[in-house]
């Protein structure tokens, strides 16, 4: 039976998952055995399009791309908001992908409890509800039988979290330490080359790395809210961002820069989350790391975290941390997951 999505937010991850499911149908059918059918989107700024019978790809993808709203889908009930699209539609999963507010976590928050308490699985790349409110959300979905799914919030389509679950299974994890911001580290990395603070913020805008306003980013609020959340899913721990200290990268000078080189060091935004004998400890710092140090060969808008083990020692995955195809794939690995373990596994 094909899983019935609906997608509230069509910005640039829907859009992105849209294409990913419209190329590759045939070989997750064949492959998988996963079949999918999207019947309702609602985008607060394009419009909304809900059919029980299943949406057109080609078609939802032509109206945005043309400018044209959601509500000109032929033949589809369109003007619902949100809350109606998750509640009233015949939906089972709910893919939440609006924008993040990792202040608030809304209106994301909002969504995925309309969601998980109308018993219907959650799948979401937005880090807002993850960070402020994942253990909530989790023991909500435990209530109903059904699953809360976050891969894309900390490394995009690199599977970290579905790692942990899976192939790290009976690990102890000592500690988790990475790359977590991939604007800050190509920042970093054409300051090395001789480019001012400035002129490599400027760069990273032009090439769509970093936003119009890159203060997420360059004060580590972005990387701030993927450690509360490897924090509470791996660690078990019930931290918010404001638990967490946190220093981003924007009082690095070009002189700092190079007095690290001098000594055969490299600045890197490092996320880290530890367990000690007082509990779990996090932080969000730039740390001038030995050039041999595995993180530091990290560069450009990539990337890295590494688990320590008790088991493998040290594992580390390298690999996009955002992007259209690169998110919209981890809704797509979540969507499996979901498919192969409908149930998972609660508290």
């Amino acid at each position: 039976m094909a899983h019935k999505l609906a997608l509230i937010g069509f910005g640039t991850v829907g859009q992105g998952f849209a294409e990913i499911l419209q190329s590759k149908a045939d070989r997750l059918k064949q492959e998988q055995g996963f079949e999918a059918t999207i019947v309702a989107v609602a985008d607060t700024l394009k419009g909304s399009a809900y059919s029980p019978q299943g949406l057109k790809l080609d078609e939802l993808l032509e109206l945005v791309r043309s400018g044209e709203s959601l509500n000109d889908y032929g033949g589809a009930e369109s003007g619902w908001d949100a809350l109606r699209t998750i509640r009233e539609s015949n939906a089972d999963t709910v893919c939440e992908l609006t924008y993040t507010d990792i202040e608030t976590g809304q209106p994301a928050t909002d969504h995925c409890r309309a969601a998980l308490g109308s018993g219907k699985h959650v799948v979401t790349s937005n880090k807002g509800p993850a960070a402020l409110h994942y253990r909530e959300l989790s023991d909500m979905a435990a209530d109903h039988g059904v699953r809360f799914l976050i891969e894309g919030t900390v490394m995009s389509g690199t599977p970290v979290l579905n790692l942990v679950r899976n192939e790290l299974a009976g690990n102890q994890i000592s500690a988790i330490r990475g790359i977590l911001n991939g604007t800050t580290n190509y920042i970093l990395t054409k300051m090395e080359e001789g480019q001012s603070y400035e002129e490599a913020l400027s760069e990273a805008k032009r090439l769509g790395y970093a936003e119009a306003d890159p203060t997420a980013d360059v004060e580590g609020l972005d990387a701030l809210a993927k450690v509360t959340i490897l924090a509470n899913v791996v660690m078990g721990e019930s931290l918010t961002p404001k638990d967490t200290p946190c220093q981003g990268i924007s009082h690095l000078s070009a002189a700092d820069v190079e007095s690290a080189r001098s000594e055969s060091k490299r600045w890197k935004l490092i996320g880290e989350i530890r367990r000690n004998e007082d509990g779990v400890s996090a932080s969000v710092a730039p740390v001038a790391l030995e050039t041999s140090h595995p993180l530091a060969g990290v560069s450009g808008a990539v990337n890295a975290l590494t688990f320590s083990t008790d088991l493998l020692g040290d594992v580390t995955m390298v690999g996009p941390g955002a992007g259209k195809m690169e998110t919209g794939f981890s809704i797509l690995t979540d969507l499996l997951e979901l498919h192969r373990n409908p149930k998972g596994t609660h508290r």
